[in-house]
C-alpha cells in the first residue's frame, strides 16, 4: 500500500508539473497572440493610412490628367485653326496672282487703247490738215473751166472731209469711255488687291500668333507633365519618410493619439490643441536639443483646460468596458497638459554669452506657453559639453547642446548618438511642408487653368 501511494503520489507531482507546465507555454502562448494581434491591428492601421494616401495621390494625380487632357484637347483645336488660316492664306494668295494677271491684261489693253487713240488723232490732225489745204486752193480758179465746178469739188471734199471727221469724233468719244471703264476697272482691281494685301497681313499675324499660343501651350503640358511626375516622386518619398518615421514612435503612445484624435472627431470636442510636436516650430539645427530636452513631452496633447481632459478619459474608459470591444485592439495612452493646472516655476535665467534659452529658439502661440514653460523653462543652449557642465553646476540649469547631450542642474549627464534621420520634428515638419506644397501646386494648377480659359 505504502509503495502504491507513493507510486499515485509521484504520479500526481508530475501531472502538477505537466498542468503548470501546459498553464505557462498556454500564458505564453496567450502572449504571442496578443502581440500577434497587436501587429496585425497595427498593420491594418498603416493599410489603412497608406490606402487614404493613395487615394489623395490618385485625385490628384487624376486631376493633373483632366487637366493635360483639356489642355491636349485646346492645343488640337489651335492646331485646327492654325491649319484652316493657313489653307485661307493660301486661297487668298492665288486670287491675289489671278488678280494681278487680270490686271496685267488690263493694263495690256489699255495701253492699246491708248495707242489706237493716238493714232486716231493724228488721223484727225492729217485730216484737218487737207483741209486746209483745200482751203486754200478755193482760191485757184485755174484748176476748175468755172467757179460752179471748183466749188462743186469743194463741197464735195468738204462733205468727204465731215463725214470722216464726224466719224473720227464718234470713234474718239468711245476710246475715251473705254479708257474711263479701263481706268476704273484698274482702280477697283487695285483696291481690292490692297484690300486682299490687307487681309493677308492680318492672317499671317493671327497664324503668327496662333502659333505662339500653340507653343505656349505645349510648354504648359510639358511644365505639368513634368510637375505631376515630380509629385508623384515626391509623394512616394514623403509616404516612406511618415511610415518609417511613425514606427519610431512608442505603439501604445501612437494608439493613444490617434484614438484622441478620433474622439475629438467623434464627439466635436473643441479645446483640444493637439501633442506638443505639432504646436511647436523652429530652425531645423535645434531640432535634436528640443526633442532630447523634451524626451516624450513632445507627445503630450495640449488641452484648454482639465475638464476637457476629463471628459476624453470618461468616454475613453466607457468604450474601454463596452463588451463589444473585447477583440479589439488596445487603446494605447496619452498623457494630457491642461493649460488651466500648469504651474510652471519662475525661473531667473541670467544673460550670458555662454548660453542661451532654449524657449526664445522656439515658436509658438502666446496661449500654449505655459506648457512650453513646463517643458523647457530651465533648459539653456550651449556651445559644447564643457560649457553645459560649468553652466549647470553654477546656474542650476539644465544645460544641452546642439548635438543633443544633456546635463541636468543635479549634475546627471546623457547623451550620445542621435539619428536626425528619425527627428519627431522632422517628420511633423514634412507633413507640414508637404501640405504647404500641395497647396501652392493645387494654387498654381487653378491659376494655370484660368489663364488657358484666358487665352481661349
Amino acid at each position: 500500500m505504502d509503495d502504491d501511494r507513493i507510486f499515485f503520489s509521484e504520479m500526481l507531482s508530475n501531472a502538477d508539473d505537466e498542468v503548470a507546465d501546459v498553464r505557462e507555454k498556454v500564458k505564453s502562448f496567450d502572449k504571442e497572440i496578443e502581440v500577434c494581434t497587436e501587429g496585425i491591428d497595427e498593420i491594418k492601421s498603416q493599410k489603412e493610412d497608406a490606402e487614404k494616401k493613395r487615394t489623395k495621390a490618385l485625385k490628384l494625380v487624376t486631376q493633373i490628367e483632366l487637366d493635360l487632357r483639356d489642355i491636349e484637347d485646346r492645343i488640337s483645336n489651335e492646331k485646327r485653326a492654325k491649319d484652316e488660316a493657313a489653307k485661307d492664306l493660301h486661297s487668298m494668295r492665288k486670287e491675289s496672282e489671278r488678280s494681278k494677271s487680270e490686271l496685267a491684261e488690263i493694263s495690256n489693253a489699255h495701253q492699246a487703247k491708248l495707242q489706237e487713240e493716238e493714232e486716231m488723232s493724228k488721223s484727225i490732225t492729217d485730216r484737218e490738215k487737207q483741209l486746209g489745204v483745200l482751203y486754200q486752193k478755193q482760191g485757184r480758179a485755174t484748176q476748175f473751166k468755172n467757179e460752179a465746178a471748183r466749188d462743186k469739188w469743194l463741197r464735195k471734199e468738204i462733205h468727204d472731209l465731215e463725214r470722216v471727221l464726224s466719224s473720227n469724233r464718234k470713234q474718239e468719244s468711245l476710246l475715251q469711255e473705254e479708257i474711263q471703264k479701263l481706268k476704273d476697272e484698274i482702280n477697283n482691281l487695285m483696291n481690292y488687291i490692297e484690300s486682299r494685301r490687307s487681309e493677308s497681313g492680318k492672317l499671317e499675324s493671327a497664324l503668327a500668333n496662333r502659333q505662339k499660343d500653340y507653343n505656349d501651350f505645349v510648354q504648359q503640358k510639358d511644365a505639368l507633365q513634368d510637375e505631376r511626375k515630380s509629385l508623384w516622386k515626391q509623394e512616394n518619398s514623403v509616404t516612406a519618410e511618415i511610415d518609417r518615421l511613425k514606427e519610431d514612435l512608442v505603439k501604445d503612445t501612437r494608439r493613444g493619439l490617434n484614438y484622441v484624435d478620433k474622439i475629438v472627431r467623434e464627439h466635436k470636442k473643441r479645446g483640444v490643441f493637439g501633442p506638443v510636436l505639432e504646436l511647436i516650430d523652429c530652425e531645423e539645427k535645434f531640432f535634436t536639443a528640443v526633442e532630447v530636452a523634451a524626451g516624450n513631452s513632445l507627445l503630450h496633447v495640449v488641452v484648454e483646460n482639465d475638464d476637457i481632459s476629463t471628459e476624453i478619459i470618461k468616454i475613453w474608459t466607457k468604450r474601454k468596458d463596452e463588451p463589444s470591444r473585447e477583440n479589439e485592439e488596445k487603446d494605447g495612452r496619452v498623457t494630457f497638459i491642461p493649460l488651466n493646472r500648469v504651474y510652471a516655476p519662475s525661473v531667473n535665467i541670467p544673460q550670458s554669452s555662454d548660453f542661451v534659452p532654449l524657449l526664445k529658439k522656439l515658436k509658438y502661440r502666446a496661449d500654449h506657453r505655459p506648457a512650453f514653460e513646463l517643458i523647457f523653462g530651465r533648459t539653456v543652449i550651449c556651445r559644447d559639453l564643457e560649457t553645459a557642465t560649468r553652466v549647470a553646476r553654477s546656474n542650476d540649469l539644465d544645460c544641452i547642446t546642439l548635438d543633443g547631450d544633456q546635463v541636468s542642474s543635479d549634475g546627471g549627464m546623457t547623451g550620445g548618438f542621435f539619428d536626425y534621420r528619425r527627428s519627431r520634428l522632422k517628420y511633423v515638419k514634412i507633413i507640414r511642408d508637404n501640405k504647404i506644397t500641395i497647396e501652392e501646386k493645387t494654387a498654381h494648377l487653378k491659376n494655370v487653368g484660368k489663364e488657358l480659359h484666358d487665352i481661349l
